[in-house]
């Protein structure tokens, strides 16, 4: 590959990386069909990342239909989504392979 091409492709890449850490973040846990906090509350009209962490011995997937985000992580697997400004209002998000019983709310405000 081409240095130059090389070395911008890592700069933007870094670029984004510092770009998402500035993020106001929020954490959430999921274990084991359990949501901890079940209620997030957020800026509305702020860009921000939600930190998920499974601490349980089970595969998990957050998702959020009225966010359109979705991640899969396995037991002991910590990640985020980044969320796009959202107007006020409510928003569910559930763990899909822990259902009914693994639903929360985000507050936009």
């Amino acid at each position: 590959m081409n240095p130059l091409l090389q070395a911008v492709l890592l700069l933007g890449l870094g670029m984004g990386i510092a770009h998402a850490a500035k993020l106001p973040a929020y954490t959430l846990t999921l274990n084991n069909g359990t949501l901890e906090p079940e209620t997030l509350h957020v800026k509305a009209g702020e860009r921000f990342k939600i930190e998920l962490h499974n601490t349980g011995n089970t595969p998990v997937e957050f998702e959020s239909t009225s966010m359109r985000k979705e991640k899969v992580m396995g037991p002991g697997v910590s990640s985020f989504v980044v969320v796009h400004p959202l107007k006020p209002g409510h928003y569910d998000f559930f763990d899909e392979f822990h259902l009914p019983d693994a639903r929360g709310t985000l507050i936009a405000e």
